[in-house]
């Protein structure tokens, strides 16, 4: 029985490489829907504000913006003007109570 040599520069070896720029592109697809850049504004929590400074429960508006800006809070803790209501006990409750944990920077 005879092996058959396989050169990783002939029609072998382009096979592998089609396979590996198909497999690379299939997973750019699956995360590129998750791959997408949050805009940080502050100014997108402002329906957070009432629950933040009183104890009234958290809309369901809030929760969602506070979702979509949770890679920002971080860099809202940081900034010295935003991190005092960043970083209150309400915010803390408002995060708890939307089921967003609250980071540790």
């Amino acid at each position: 029985m005879k092996m058959k040599k396989v050169c990783a520069s002939g029609v072998g070896g382009y096979s592998i490489m089609v396979v590996v720029v198909v497999a690379a592109a299939l997973l750019l697809v699956e995360v590129s829907p998750f791959a997408e850049a949050v805009t940080c504004s502050p100014v997108e929590l402002s329906p957070c504000l009432g629950s933040i400074t009183s104890s009234s429960p958290p809309s369901s508006t809030c929760c969602q913006k506070l979702r979509e800006q949770r890679p920002c809070l971080c860099g809202y803790i940081k900034n010295p003007n935003l991190g005092q209501y960043v970083n209150s006990p309400g915010a803390r409750r408002v995060a708890s109570t939307c089921g967003v944990p609250y980071p540790t920077c």
